[in-house]
């Protein structure tokens, strides 16, 4: 419609009021406001990932220790059933989050994704594989290694995640992130040969010596391997995560984190019972004799507490939670929450269990805490730092400004 011309009266509105070019000028810096708090919000959704990896980590670490240490060996759970019941949690987790991703056709998500699709349906084995002896052995780490020497020596998956994601990704990282790379792995060091001085000076007989010994060289093994695990499996998941498909030649849309959730927890359950059955004979004993006389074979879910449900629900939510931050951040970062958590897990395990720190713990952990924290995040001004992290460079800041 073509617009009349302005009227007398019109024109004296016209006087009073604004020119339109300061009209414009408003809509203009509309657009700006909106991308800040877009950019606000995704700080503070970056942040609350950030503290909820913190709690999870810190939690288990310190509930499972507790589980492991003050029960006797006839009620300890097995840790295979464990996991096993951990898996079918984040099963029943993640078939809820993509019932509700897909509107109500969890069917047609399933039937699209895995059994149209079987080859790329079997690419999560080998992540569920490796999600699989991880979790396995970080128990076994956590049996032999105090809370804090446990937290601290993990933050090697970060060291592990960033070396395989140069390979598998091609990522490139900063000098400021090699270095503190190269300091975290002092800082480690540090850590693990003050452990080996402490209990080779606190041991009062050269048998309790070699057993002390033997329980840190099994516990520092156990943590090398769930380390080459999770940065194995880390990384693929990611890049199979976020990797187009192709239907017939032509590209759709990435299968969803929650579906491969799905896929990834159903193989681990198929893994679990297959290892619940060969390791059948060697679940332990419950102390109990049968008609025969005989000691009894832990049955399935033996010495499940309300501490070991506990653990449950604490792993298959950090499960989920993994997801998205690797769904939504970036896969080191989950280096960064543990890192974190390795400051509450230490102050709360002086009070429960005890644990005294040495002053070479101290100073490898601090190591540690700040090469973490600098991984991610700019250098202060005052230290010759503030210049902004090149495009090339993946991993950026997740704290907001």
């Amino acid at each position: 419609m073509e617009q009349e011309e302005p009227k007398p009266q019109d024109e004296v509105k016209a006087l009073k009021s604004p020119p339109s070019s300061d009209n414009s000028i408003k809509m203009g810096d509309a657009k700006p406001a909106d991308a800040d708090g877009g950019a606000k919000k995704d700080a503070a959704f970056r942040l609350f990932l950030l503290f909820m990896m913190t709690a999870q980590n810190s939690s288990v670490v310190l509930v499972t220790r507790y589980t492991r240490t003050v029960v006797a060996p006839e009620n300890l759970y097995v840790i295979n059933d464990l996991v096993m019941i951990t898996e079918i949690g984040k099963l029943v987790m993640a078939a809820a989050l993509e019932y509700n991703h897909t509107n109500g056709h969890l069917l047609r998500s399933i039937k699209e994704n895995i059994f149209e699709r079987p080859l790329d349906f079997f690419r999560i084995l080998i992540p569920s594989l490796l999600y699989l002896v991880q979790n396995s052995v970080l128990y076994i780490a956590i049996s032999n290694l105090t809370a804090p020497m446990f937290q601290v020596t993990y933050q090697c998956k970060l060291l592990t995640t960033a070396i395989v994601s140069v390979v598998m990704l091609q990522r490139q990282y900063s000098m400021k992130q090699w270095t503190c790379l190269s300091l975290l792995g002092l800082g480690v060091a540090i850590v693990v040969l003050g452990a080996r001085d402490k209990g080779k000076g606190d041991n009062e007989s050269n048998e309790e010596d070699s057993a002390n010994a033997q329980n840190l060289f099994t516990g520092l093994t156990a943590v090398t391997v769930a380390c080459l695990c999770s940065a194995f499996a880390g990384v693929y998941f990611e890049k199979v995560l976020k990797r187009p498909t192709n239907d017939g030649g032509q590209a759709r849309a990435p299968v969803s984190m929650w579906m491969r959730n799905v896929q990834m927890a159903f193989f681990s359950i198929c893994i679990a019972l297959i290892n619940m059955y060969r390791e059948y004979g060697d679940r332990g004993f419950t102390g109990e004799t049968d008609e025969s006389n005989e000691l009894m074979i832990k049955p399935f879910m033996h010495g499940f507490t309300a501490w070991a449900w506990v653990i449950v629900a604490l792993q298959a939510g950090g499960g989920m939670l993994v997801a998205a931050v690797i769904k939504y951040a970036d896969n080191v970062l989950k280096g960064m929450a543990t890192g974190v958590s390795v400051a509450t897990g230490t102050f709360a395990s002086t009070f429960l269990f005890g644990t005294t720190l040495s002053m070479q713990f101290g100073i490898g952990a601090a190591m540690i805490l700040v090469s973490v924290y600098f991984f991610s995040n700019d250098v202060p001004v005052a230290c010759g730092g503030g210049k902004k992290a090149k495009s090339d460079v993946e991993l950026k800041p997740i704290l907001p400004k």
